[in-house]
């Protein structure tokens, strides 16, 4: 396909942009995010509302049953009271039968209301870890992998709470302190009027205290992230760290990180306790001093014991939902700022995106690759050129190892050809297409690769093996690992392979984890093989029967190989040797010896001696 038929490039320079265009959004406005995750659960969300207005009535309805019960229940014998033993009774059983009623609803929403909050959480973590997913190696040089986990556990949970709790709880304070103070207000409208004027004006510095708690729980979060990514990093270092005895030194480092989240926490709990503190004391101080203006009323006649108990209870509802507001008011302020680093990494773009009419084939046939004039600078570093005019045509089934000190760009073009970074000028063609043209899955569903420091997964043999075609049967992952020389210790393992292989392949040498990545690669079947010192950690008798296996693995196949141990690629059809990233010899061994340029002196120093 012609070069012109690659994407556009765009203003920025190609492969750079992988965060959002506009920064996500802070405070409250945040939780907005959320709205597409909790709009398939319209109906459930809907079901926990009328339940919670019910329950909200329910309450509400329990002061005027505790008036009648003041003035008529208790009033038999009288000069004001009307009522009777059996009235009496049924004042009582009116109570009982108003609070089992609320005890069901009550039951009724907060499981629907928990089973949203889990099922948005489950939603959001995984949509959020796809799109991780998603991202190019480019992502993860300034976002560290403790970070993002720290951001898909602690960061979900924090909104699972306010979603499957907090937020019912809130709604159900607000009902009852709005409704209380109706209901304060239809008891006596001269108490409600003074008690609501002494709330105005107390609401001011609570509304400037609760913009602090919002920036200290952002702050709070990140602190928390920075220990995670710290200790994540650690853990994964464990060998080297206790290799070089810095074990303590890393005790510490991470306890100043945990340190700095505690000195962060407090500093939020400080000022949320102190929020919760002046609402209550607040709330309640303005309620009993309407109250010692209601004693004097009834004192005077103006109101009925009964009215005065309904307005007591009214009360009490507003001070609880108030008191319980400021503590939701604090959780939903944790949550928006979780819900703002969530969507940074939801809404963050990949840097290397399908073209808009991506061609889709099922399987590259020949596997003809072309490097035309290809130029390339790493994201990190766009002034040093990884690679500079490349050109080289390699034929289907062809074998080339690219040979080159270090950083001569070898394992660059292994990451263009998979595309995990975007070229910087010219193209890549197999079989004609621009790569940029093709689905980045059928690109690299065409290409199987040997990492020098091969991952294995927290799983068995089989599995590890048969990730490189999940389809596969038992009998074809067998047959990957004895091409693969794999087969002979993987049968001495306790479960032979079903035997689970520790984190990151712990229970394996280094030799025996190289070629369960072979094993992989050659069950994959690719049209395109690429193997970065794929023999590199094995003995010498290893290294002879993996070699045979890899021969096997190339037939028909392209190869390319990189190798610093020139003596695993002698059987090659052509070696491009690479220095400064550029191509500075290509041929057979034997031509490249007789030149006497770059390889004939890796060559002496190497094969020779």
């Amino acid at each position: 396909m012609p070069e012109s038929t690659a994407p556009s490039p765009s203003s920025s320079p190609p492969g750079t942009a992988s965060l959002p265009a506009d920064a996500p959004p802070r405070g409250l406005s945040a939780l907005r995010g959320l709205l597409p995750f909790l709009r398939p659960y319209r109906a459930r969300i809907a079901l926990a509302f009328v339940l919670l207005c019910l329950g909200s009535a329910t309450l509400l309805l329990v002061p005027l049953a505790f008036r009648d019960l003041v003035d008529f229940g208790f009033g038999f014998g009288s000069a004001g009271g009307a009522g009777t033993a059996a009235a009496l009774d049924g004042h009582f059983l009116q109570l009982f039968a108003l609070a089992a009623f609320w005890g069901m609803v009550v039951a009724a929403r907060y499981y629907t209301v928990s089973w949203v909050g889990e099922r948005v959480t489950a939603d959001l973590r995984n949509a959020v870890y796809a799109r991780v997913l998603g991202q190019s190696p480019q992502f993860f040089e300034t976002l560290q992998t403790g970070e993002v986990l720290s951001r898909l556990t602690g960061d979900t949970t924090l909104i699972q709470t306010v979603v499957g709790s907090s937020v019912s709880m809130g709604l159900r304070s607000l009902f009852q302190f709005a409704g209380g103070m109706v209901m304060l207000a239809v008891t006596s409208f001269g108490l409600f009027a003074l008690n609501l004027g002494l709330m105005v004006v107390l609401a001011v510095p609570i509304v400037l205290i609760g913009r602090r708690l919002r920036k200290l729980s952002r702050e709070s979060q990140d602190r928390i992230a920075d220990a995670s990514a710290l200790a994540g990093e650690i853990l994964n270092a464990m060998p080297t760290v206790q290799a070089f005895t810095q074990e303590a030194a890393e005790a510490r480092r991470f306890a100043g990180r945990s340190e700095t989240g505690f000195l962060a926490a407090i500093r939020r709990t400080r000022t949320r306790a102190g929020l919760t503190a002046l609402i209550i004391t607040a709330v309640m101080g303005s309620i009993i001093f309407v109250l010692w203006v209601g004693a004097q009323q009834v004192h005077a006649g103006e109101l009925s014991t009964g009215e005065l108990a309904a307005f007591v209870l009214y009360a009490a509802l507003v001070a609880g939902g108030a008191g319980t507001l400021a503590e939701v008011w604090g959780d939903v302020m944790r949550a928006a700022g979780a819900t703002g680093r969530l969507l940074e990494l939801l809404q963050a773009e990949p840097a290397i995106r399908d073209a808009t009419m991506p061609a889709v084939p099922r399987r590259l046939p020949q596997m003809a690759i072309r490097f035309d004039h290809v130029g390339f600078a790493y994201p990190a570093r766009p002034q040093v050129r990884a690679l500079d005019d490349v050109c080289l045509d390699i034929a289907p089934g062809e074998r080339v190892a690219l040979v080159g000190p270090s950083g001569a760009g070898k394992t660059t073009l292994f990451q263009l050809l998979l595309r995990y970074y975007e070229i910087s000028a010219g193209a890549i063609l197999i079989d004609g297409q621009d790569t940029r043209t093709l689905a980045l899955r059928a690109l690299r569903q065409n290409i199987a690769i040997v990492p020098q420091d091969p991952v294995i997964f927290s799983a068995s043999a089989m599995d590890n093996i048969r990730y490189g075609r999940p389809g596969a049967d038992d009998e074809a992952v067998r047959a990957a690992a004895r091409a693969a020389g794999a087969d002979d210790f993987i049968a001495r393992l306790p479960e032979g392979y079903d035997t689970f292989l520790g984190e990151r392949g712990t229970r394996l040498s280094g030799g025996q984890r190289q070629r369960i990545a072979i094993a992989r690669a050659i069950l994959k079947d690719a049209r395109l093989l690429l193997l970065d010192e794929a023999t590199s950690a094995l003995d010498a008798e290893s290294e002879i029967l993996v070699q045979q296996g890899l021969d096997a693995a190339m037939h028909g196949r392209t190869t390319l190989v990189i190798a610093h141990r020139l003596a695993t690629v002698q059987r090659v059809d052509r070696i491009v040797v690479l220095d400064g990233g550029r191509i500075v010899e290509v041929g057979t061994p034997a031509d490249l010896r007789r030149q006497g340029g770059l390889y004939a002196r890796l060559a002496a120093l190497q094969l020779d001696h």
